[in-house]
């Protein structure tokens, strides 16, 4: 056995216990696929990410569920961030470029108060309309179909990890919701790896425009995900391509997190280009912790 070091941060909130927790492995180069995944497993957060020198970029991250690799993570990504900016590694840098499984996206920094505020650029958003039986799918969170905005589209988005877009009618179906992941691989035919996402445009608070929850894949080795920074981003090009396709540019914040007491928020602007969208999302971190995991050597 040997242990390994690994730094616990919270992203979307600057109060431990709050937000999305993330492990965080920096200079990880000597490590193997198979050692990533065997530590993603013994943190057992949602995501822990894996910091490695990067001949494209100023650093590459790879990001592990407990159960697989994948290709973007956002909370992890802010994590990262956070713990590369206050060790003093990044020189003083406003802005660096990381190298992802989805390619290289920009990274910039923004000192607020005794805090850093960090806006990543995400993938290229897509969509792919959700063909199942919607009754099963509302059953799989222990909803109905009456609690459904059946008014908006339910699609399948990414802006580089896939999740189930789920329009809702009102806040208070979000605290009935209990997910039985077990059933969501046969009921999401066309992506049985996706997670779900479902969100509705009622707010506990005023400076919200969506509220949302976020239930992961079996396939991740998790059950929920606090505040997620990837489905923010999708969230914010769903509302351009499907809720106002008159307006230009949508900037916006998401609250998460509020029914298991890890609440947080994320920043969302989205912007119309010639080709595509420009997706960007930020948010804040704080460091919580060190801890050793010990893995077969």
């Amino acid at each position: 056995m040997r242990a390994i070091q690994v730094y616990h941060y919270e992203a979307f909130s600057s109060i431990p216990g709050k937000g999305n927790p993330a492990g965080v492995v920096f200079e990880t180069d000597h490590l193997s696929e198979v050692t990533m995944q065997q530590i993603a497993h013994a943190v057992g957060f949602n995501e822990t990410v894996f910091v490695l020198k990067s001949e494209k970029a100023d650093v590459r991250l790879r990001y592990f569920t407990p159960g697989h690799e994948i290709n973007l993570c956002g909370h992890a990504t802010m994590a990262a961030m956070y713990g590369l900016k206050t060790r003093d590694v990044l020189q003083g840098k406003d802005s660096i470029t990381i190298e992802t499984n989805v390619g290289i996206l920009p990274i910039q920094f923004e000192q607020q108060s005794d805090t850093w505020l960090m806006e990543m650029k995400q993938d290229q958003p897509r969509f792919v309309p959700f063909q199942g039986d919607v009754e099963k799918l509302a059953k799989s969170i222990h909803l109905t179909t009456d609690d459904l905005d059946m008014n908006m589209p339910t699609v399948y988005g990414s802006t580089g990890t896939w999740t189930l877009l789920i329009p809702i009618r009102r806040l208070d179906a979000f605290v009935k919701m209990k997910p039985d992941s077990s059933q969501f691989p046969d009921i999401l035919s066309e992506n049985p790896k996706s997670s779900l996402h479902p969100f509705c445009f009622e707010t506990r608070d005023a400076d919200a425009l969506m509220h949302a929850r976020h239930f992961s894949s079996p396939y991740s080795g998790t059950t929920e995900d606090p505040v997620t920074g990837t489905a923010s981003g999708v969230m914010g090009a769903y509302y351009l391509t499907y809720v106002n396709q008159e307006i230009h540019e949508v900037d916006f914040t998401v609250e998460q997190g509020h029914e298991i007491g890890r609440d947080g928020k994320v920043q969302v602007n989205v912007r119309r280009e010639q080709e595509g969208m420009d997706v960007r999302i930020k948010g804040t971190a704080v460091y919580v912790r060190e801890m050793k995991v010990e893995i077969d050597s």
